[in-house]
């Protein structure tokens, strides 16, 4: 047996060999060390190599944390200044639409200009825009422009005042003051007025140059076309801002002492600068007078300079640069770090920030430091080398003396107890030497009993196997009945959902789409025809898996009785539902419940009650109106009585409108960087393809959504129902059942 053989070897001490037949180990042994040389080289090593590895971490750890440092102070820099420039910009947007608003709901009439002024006049004195105006097709203007000075200005131009603008000083209450002057304008031929007819929609125009102003600068417009019902052009509304408060911001924003921040558009002109207040020059005589852009790879400063022409050599051009970007280069040979965002607003603005800080402004120092270190480095080492010669020198003789009594255990003479003294009693020798006579101990007794423990470990293995079996085993079995429930929930679902046979109605063109993003989801949608009545249903139960599928076919099979039962009342409706669905799901011991709204149509009216997500109605022209169904109802099975919260209301559907459902897996389905596709997205498409059959138009939504999630995974179910009115059809048969919609 092994451990008899272990014994025999052990026991038998091996017989001395001459120097001929000695073994090549044996021979390198002979060329051994001394011990102190070698209790004193292993350690000055290591010494030396830490010392010399901790002052040179030390200096790249510095480095390190001065880089991160860097990027970090960058990247905060450009987002205060992209933040900056976006909330400057959200506020004349805003007041734009909320202009338009006015117009288009008739407190503002764009024909009288008196108005205009006295609403523009509150604008500026809010200070959302510096300058509001609105020009027309027949060249007619009115503005109100705040200047530097604090003074305002009423700047108009009628068909009696053609071809001149007059311009006015306005006193502390927007009335006219005095005439100052007039010359020659003509809004039409404005930047801005040609940037809105040009997009026929709101956004930015190009930057100009506002020569009006006591020192020339630059200025943006936020601009909106109105359209007559015809889709012929009115004019244009226009809110001038103008781009020094940027240029100020980023001179105050402290960087470094050396540090510089800029702003260019994708084109390479500056916009705006740290180190050049005016980022433009100025052309010809004060009647004459135009603006030269300064491109940035052409800037009088140098750093500014360098780095535009390092992101071009980089990129190739200033568009090709997507997302931030964080860069180090050398600059005018010296290295910096340069910060590259893009600002926009996704409506026009598409800029870059850029930050450039340089090296130097933070390795002075660590230079310092870095001296400082390697000086350490140096006595540290000077007075380690002593300390372990001394020790050294204290641990050899008890060393030599403990080396003979471990041959002997090495040999096999277990029985023998080792017992040192020395002049110098060291603990750790000490402990050596109990450790010596407990493990020849303990190796007597191992070899005695080691089969047993053999024997004992393989027993004990067996029974844990067996038991693992017996729950892989176990484990499949649930896994497969789990799997046929949820297969065969999975396929009801399926069966009941409305078949293409119940979507041909007549007068309507109806689509319809359902995807689970789980085995078993949680969403619901029907279609229900009866005695010229068409019930639409959307629901969502909560979370996914066996008891949402199984929610969602109590659900169905609610609908579809109270249907047949003819019950058109949506209050008793939704109450009756909900009662049912609720003392099935007490009675599971559930928590589940679901958002459920339920439309009839008839006779080209729908009505809507229950609460879920926004009912999409669309006219004729693609005019999307978004219906919040949240006071039209409660969650269903949350509660036993909701029927105080439900409520309903009516619409007409002309031919050519139309209504769109879903779910919340549309709105919320995220791309890769988490960012949700959105109510406004979707109705832009549906508004844009709302031409289309409602076919085209559910499949233009759904493949805008998958290129929105791209190779992101779906993680909600996404259903989605469009119902257009083709024509005259179940209403134009006078059937005396037809039920009246309440």
């Amino acid at each position: 047996m092994l451990t008899n053989i272990q014994k025999t070897q052990l026991s038998e001490p091996p017989l001395p060999q001459s120097p001929e037949k000695a073994s090549p180990t044996k021979v390198m042994r002979l060329n051994k060390f001394p011990l102190r040389t070698v209790l004193i080289i292993p350690f000055i090593i290591p010494i030396l190599a830490s010392t010399g590895l901790v002052g040179w971490l030390s200096f790249r750890n510095a480095q390190k944390a001065i880089d991160d440092l860097a990027k970090q102070l960058n990247s905060e820099i450009s987002s205060r200044i992209e933040q900056q420039v976006l909330t400057y910009f959200n506020q004349p947007y805003d007041v734009l639409q909320t202009t338009y608003a006015s117009v288009q709901s008739g407190n503002l009439k764009l024909d009288e200009f008196d108005g205009l002024r006295r609403y523009f006049w509150q604008v500026v004195q809010s200070e959302l825009a510096n300058y509001p105006s609105f020009g027309n097709e027949q060249g007619e203007f009115v503005g109100v422009e705040r200047l530097e000075n604090g003074t305002f200005q009423l700047k108009i131009r009628t068909n009696a005042t053609a071809p001149d603008r007059e311009i006015y000083e306005l006193d502390g209450e927007g009335n006219q003051k005095k005439f100052l002057k007039s010359s020659k304008y003509d809004p039409r031929e404005r930047p801005w007025y040609k940037a809105a007819k040009q997009a026929g929609k709101s956004s930015w125009s190009p930057i100009f140059p506002a020569f009006s102003r006591q020192n020339t600068s630059l200025e943006l417009a936020s601009v909106k076309p109105i359209y007559e019902s015809n889709g012929k052009l009115l004019g244009v509304l226009c809110m001038n801002i103008t781009l020094v408060r940027i240029t100020q911001f980023i001179e105050k924003l402290y960087i470094s002492p050396n540090g510089q921040s800029f702003i260019i558009e994708r084109s390479g002109d500056l916009v705006a600068s740290s180190t050049i207040p005016q980022p433009f020059k100025v052309i010809g005589q004060e009647n004459d007078r135009k603006i030269e852009r300064i491109p940035a790879d052409k800037s009088s400063n140098a750093t500014l300079k360098a780095t535009a022409q390092h992101l071009l050599e980089r990129f190739g051009n200033f568009k090709a640069i997507n997302g931030s970007q964080q860069l180090k280069a050398q600059i005018n040979g010296a290295w910096h770090y340069i910060q590259v965002l893009p600002i926009q607003d996704g409506r026009g603005i598409d800029w870059l920030a850029v930050v450039v800080v340089p090296e130097n402004d933070f390795m002075a120092r660590i230079n310092a430091n870095t001296h400082t270190t390697i000086l350490l480095c140096l006595l540290t080492f000077a007075g380690a080398t002593v300390i372990i010669i001394l020790t050294a020198s204290s641990v050899t003789r008890p060393i030599l003396k403990l080396t003979k009594a471990s041959k002997e255990i090495a040999a096999g003479k277990l029985d023998n107890q080792v017992d040192i003294t020395n002049f110098i009693e060291i603990k750790e020798i000490d402990t050596l030497e109990n450790s010596f006579n407990s493990m020849a101990w303990q190796l007597k007794e191992s070899f005695e009993t080691l089969e047993d423990k053999v024997k004992e470990r393989t027993a004990e293995l067996a029974s844990a196997n067996e038991e693992i079996i017996t729950l892989n085993k176990r484990l499949k079995e649930d896994n497969l009945r789990m799997g046929a429930e949820l297969d065969i929930v999975r396929q009801m679902q399926q069966m009941i959902l409305p078949n293409a046979d119940e979507l041909e109605i007549e007068g309507l063109d109806i689509a319809a789409y359902m995807e689970a993003a789980d085995e078993v989801g949680g969403d619901y949608y029907d279609v229900l025809n009866t005695d010229g009545v068409v019930t639409l249903g959307i629901g969502d139960v909560t979370g996914h898996g066996l008891e949402s599928g199984i929610l969602m076919l109590m659900a169905q099979t609610a609908v579809r009785t109270l249907n047949e039962i003819r019950e058109l009342d949506p209050v008793l409706f939704l109450d009756v539902i909900n009662r049912t669905l609720y003392k099935n799901v007490q009675r599971m011991n559930s928590e589940k419940s679901l958002t459920l709204a339920i439309l009839n149509y008839s006779k080209g009216w729908v009505s809507i009650s229950g609460q879920h997500e926004e009912t999409i109605i669309v006219r004729n022209g693609g005019q999307v109106e978004r219906i919040d169904t949240m006071n039209l109802g409660f969650p269903i099975a949350l509660d036993d009585d909701i029927a105080q919260f439900i409520s309903h209301i009516s619409i007409e559907l002309q031919v050519g409108d139309g209504i769109v459902l879903y779910t919340d897996g549309i709105p919320e389905a995220k791309d890769i960087n988490k960012k949700q596709y959105g109510v406004e997205a979707m109705c832009e498409v549906i508004s844009q393809n709302w031409h289309l059959s409602a076919e085209g138009i559910k499949q233009a939504v759904i493949d805008d959504v998958r290129r929105h999630i791209s190779t992101q995974k779906v993680f909600d179910d996404i259903t989605l129902l469009v119902v257009k009115r083709s024509q005259l059809g179940v209403e134009k048969k006078s059937q005396p059942q037809t039920a009246t919609l309440v």
